[in-house]
């Protein structure tokens, strides 16, 4: 067994792993099928087709997932894919359960089979990064080719119509959409993994120490002040918060896992802060936004006697949607997601979580995310390499703040962002890209374990060829 882990080939630590994503993978299909057949009975008073052809999806994707894991990740994490996989599922459910309320109020489309297209679509992509891309340190080479990349897709918007409230995040080319700023993160977690590596001595050895803390030194600080600059610009053209809250957040984050330095942590809450502050003051959108969020029952008055720029009651109707939902939710099929509005497919998707299935619910969707998050920087912390070790915690670093300006926008923490919530929320453009964020993130916690069980075979190795020197003094060592 030995010789196979030294060949590359699996070992007892990865069959293990294996068997228990196996495991994981068919409990995700039997949570998930039993999801969909609760809200066809729910709605319907029978068990649909959809029903049985949506287990057979989910079977067929989970054994595609397992086999391409098993083939070319095989000492993989056994939580990553499950994990992703579950969500997605999940959203799947989501979506089928919304189709006929949406259809029924605003002659909607049905999204459900869409949005099953692009998770195979987007699994495939996963699959085919995992087929091809064998070491992430290749995407070390490429990493000025991705920032110019993103830079440009970043300022795509700019130039194209925006949404229902303003914002301009879409690409539009004939009949497709494209949201750019879903794969920006990645493109932008790539690069900032690539620069700091190179330069993360000089970004945490230098610079003045102010009251006992040590601040930036000018010249390194520039880097940080482009981003800064980059985000304000796209939060004042494209009128998009959450992308510029990601886009700025996970440069200071990655500062700081590359530095270890809090005075990053600080200058950034600090420029944060001042960028907020000038735009949401001059900004008419971001500042409905905030208006919207300091204000949301406000909607229910008089015009005349409402502040200005508050034009929504989606913030109202998502905490009448939390409060309704109780501890356990009204269940399945049984709420009023509607009200919502039409976002209710995208980032107020967790309206329908905490009306339905309630605080407990919730908590759990919130878990599974917190989970996947820390799966991701459990694999930096076993990455052998700088570049695998920043661009993991970079990656999950873009989750876990993409779920919280989308949560916290929905429930009233901060002010509403319209960014979608990952895997649950209806667009192809998220889905592809998500599922882009868990095959590097299962590539590297590959190349880690690997890189680990190797160096544990070593001394293994030692002892086996001292036995057949002097099989008297090995039997002795031993």
């Amino acid at each position: 067994m030995r010789r196979l882990i030294r060949a590359g080939g699996p070992g007892p630590v990865a069959a293990r792993r294996r068997r228990s994503e196996a495991l994981l993978l068919l409990l995700v299909v039997a949570v998930t099928t039993f999801g969909h057949a609760t809200a066809a009975m729910a709605m319907t008073g029978q068990l649909p087709r959809a029903t049985y052809e949506f287990a057979i999806s989910m079977a067929l994707i989970a054994l595609a997932g397992h086999l391409t894991v098993r083939r070319y990740a095989a000492y993989a994490d056994p939580l990553i894919l499950p994990l992703a996989l579950l969500l997605s599922g999940l959203g799947l459910v989501l979506l089928y359960r919304l189709d006929p309320t949406y259809a029924h109020k605003f002659k909607a489309e049905a999204t459900a089979s869409g949005q099953l297209i692009w998770t195979v679509i987007g699994f495939a992509v996963a699959l085919a990064t995992l087929a091809v891309l064998r070491d992430h340190r290749r995407l070390q080479r490429y990493i000025y080719l991705c920032m110019a990349t993103a830079l440009v897709l970043l300022m795509a918007p700019a130039f194209f119509p925006g949404d229902t409230y303003g914002a301009k995040r879409w690409i539009f080319i004939g009949p497709f959409s494209l949201q750019p700023g879903e794969f920006v993160k990645i493109m932008i977690a790539v690069f900032f993994a690539g620069y700091l590596v190179v330069h993360k001595d000089s970004l945490a050895l230098t610079g003045r120490k102010v009251l006992g803390v040590r601040l930036p030194p000018g010249r390194q600080l520039a880097p940080i002040l482009t981003i800064w600059v980059v985000s304000l610009l796209v939060l004042v053209f494209e009128r998009d918060l959450g992308t510029s809250l990601i886009f700025f957040g996970l440069f200071v984050v990655m500062l700081y896992v590359a530095t270890q330095r809090t005075s990053w942590i600080l200058t950034g809450i600090v420029m944060a802060a001042a960028g907020a502050f000038v735009v949401g003051s001059t900004e008419p959108h971001v500042k409905g936004r905030i208006v919207a969020w300091l204000h949301p029952f406000d909607i229910y008055l008089p015009p005349a006697q409402r502040p200005p720029g508050l034009i929504s009651d989606q913030a109202a109707q998502a905490l009448f949607s939390f409060g309704s939902g109780g501890m356990t939710g009204t269940g399945l099929g049984r709420g009023h997601p509607e009200l919502v509005g039409f976002a209710g497919r995208s980032d107020f998707i967790l309206t329908t979580v905490g009306e339905e299935l309630g605080l407990a619910g919730m908590m759990a969707v919130l878990a599974l995310y917190a989970l996947l998050v820390q799966r991701g920087l459990r694999a930096a912390l076993a990455a052998h390499d700088g570049f695998g070790k920043l661009l993991a915690a970079g990656l999950a670093a873009a989750l876990a703040l993409q779920v919280f300006v989308v949560a916290g926008g929905v429930t009233g923490l901060i002010p509403l962002t319209g960014k979608a919530l990952p895997f649950l929320a209806k667009g192809g453009s998220s889905l592809v890209a998500n599922w882009l964020m868990i095959a590097l993130l299962i590539r590297i916690s590959d190349s880690g374990e690997r890189q680990r069980e190797a160096q544990l075979a070593v001394p293994e190795r030692e002892l086996e060829l001292q036995m057949e020197m002097d099989p008297l003094r090995a039997g002795a060592q031993r």
